[in-house]
């Protein structure tokens, strides 16, 4: 499973059908959308979007209309690729309901210090703008707050 592209507007998806590139904008990612070539359903955001900018993730975060959580990661980190299947099981099972966003650290150093990023990996989840939850380290499904999304997920 690959990630997904965004850009400052919106998540980039192809088309399964005749393989046009489209923009999904932020605003409206909980709503049904079809490809602008051929007129197919586009299935809801279903795999991690890479977020490559700084002005990408603020855009994002800002007005997304659904909660978005973050992995906050790194390459080199081994508990991170522990836990990124995981994370993008999370965003096939919550299509529709949230969007997976990963961040590398080593990339949006601006980034992570300006959000207080100690450790990696972290996941944190924002709504209308604003964080309201975080959790670092690599845990176990059972272990992660009841309170964040991505608990509810894990069967």
């Amino acid at each position: 499973m690959t990630a997904a592209i965004a850009d400052e507007r919106g998540v980039i998806v192809e088309c399964p059908s005749c393989h046009q590139k489209n923009r999904v904008v932020y605003s409206r990612l909980r709503d049904t959308t079809r490809c602008a070539k051929c007129k197919t359903e586009l299935a809801n955001v279903g795999v991690p979007v890479e977020v490559s900018t700084t002005a990408e993730f603020d855009s994002l975060v800002s007005s997304a209309d659904l909660p978005v959580v973050v992995d906050f990661w790194a390459p080199w980190c081994g508990p991170c690729r522990m836990v990124a299947p995981e994370i993008a099981k999370v965003a096939g099972r919550q299509a529709g309901k949230l969007l997976v966003v990963k961040v590398n650290t080593d990339q949006l150093e601006d980034l992570g210090n300006r959000l207080g990023i100690r450790s990696i990996p972290t996941m944190a989840v924002f709504n209308e703008g604003r964080e309201i939850a975080r959790t670092a380290g690599a845990r176990p499904s059972s272990s992660r707050p009841a309170r964040c999304p991505w608990s509810r997920t894990s069967a």
